[in-house]
């Protein structure tokens, strides 16, 4: 009983984790390290030292996990920046986790002796949308900020 109810409230955890980090490596990070620890916890006889090495090693997993999505999803949107014509939507669905976004730049402007877009980017699944400004360097490489 006592494992289930552990096992309860580190789900709960999990989820007020996942719902709060800002990208997917730190979703990953926090659902790896969460699920690492229960893990852990469960299966070594000393329960503090699994929880401990299965925190880190599921916290470790996740962000790898979490941060190669990230890096395809921004490559898509660098692509957009780059490539899009204004106000038409860039389609993409991201392989490895199924999610599908639509970016949508607006037209270049001058700011700070950079070259500015907005982008507008939209979670097909939720339906919610993000709008980030980026910036254009010398070597062509486009850096969001929120």
């Amino acid at each position: 009983m006592r494992k289930v109810l552990i096992a309860a409230l580190l789900t709960c955890f999990v989820a007020a984790g996942y719902g709060c980090a800002a990208n997917k490596a730190q979703q990953g990070a926090t659902v790896g390290g969460l699920a690492g620890a229960t893990i852990g916890a469960l299966t070594f006889k000393n329960k503090l030292l699994g929880a401990a090495v299965g925190a880190g090693v599921g916290t470790l997993v996740g962000y790898i996990a979490g941060n190669e999505w990230d890096k395809r999803d921004e490559a898509e949107v660098q692509k957009t920046l780059e490539t899009g014509r204004s106000d038409e939507p860039h389609t993409w669905t991201n392989p490895d986790t199924g999610a599908s976004y639509a970016a949508t730049p607006t037209p270049p402007y001058m700011s700070e002796n950079k070259v500015y877009r907005d982008v507008y980017i939209k979670d097909q699944k939720d339906g919610d949308t993000i709008m980030a400004k980026a910036w254009r360097d010398d070597k062509g490489v486009w850096h969001l900020k929120q």
